[in-house]
């Protein structure tokens, strides 16, 4: 299986907008959510960092896939600011790949956690995706 060099890094950035809040999954009117980064975005992005990360050790027709994903949201940010979220490699358990990713905005961290990803056959999991169904 590939390897990766340790403390390997890639980056995901993304200006936060009205989409990217809280407020913005509200599906009831009486959902009172607020209006800063949300955290489903703010994994999202890591999400998105972790798997560049992967990118060069791809073979034809693989991806990578989030298997777990433990995290914490520490600061709000609101809209305007530009977040990054920093993939970093640590290691392997087994097949996965080990990702430590933080979150930051202009003032400083915003989150931080480990994810852990497996590189699959895109067509393999397209397939399982639709049994399914």
């Amino acid at each position: 299986m590939p390897e990766l060099q340790l403390n390997a890094t890639a980056t995901a950035e993304c200006v936060v907008g009205e989409a990217d809040l809280a407020s913005a999954l509200s599906i009831e009117p009486d959902d009172m959510l607020p209006a800063v980064f949300s955290t489903p975005r703010m994994v999202a992005l890591m999400e998105l960092a972790s798997a560049r990360l992967l990118r060069p050790i791809l073979g034809p027709g693989e991806l990578s896939a989030g298997v777990s994903l433990d995290v914490v949201h520490t600061a709000a940010t609101l809209p305007g600011a530009k977040v990054t979220a920093t993939a970093r490699y640590v290691g392997r358990d087994g097949n996965l790949y080990v990702i430590k990713v933080t979150a930051s905005d202009p003032a400083g961290e915003i989150g931080r956690g480990t994810h852990k990803r497996a590189i699959v056959s895109a067509e393999r999991l397209m397939a399982g995706a639709e049994r399914r169904q």
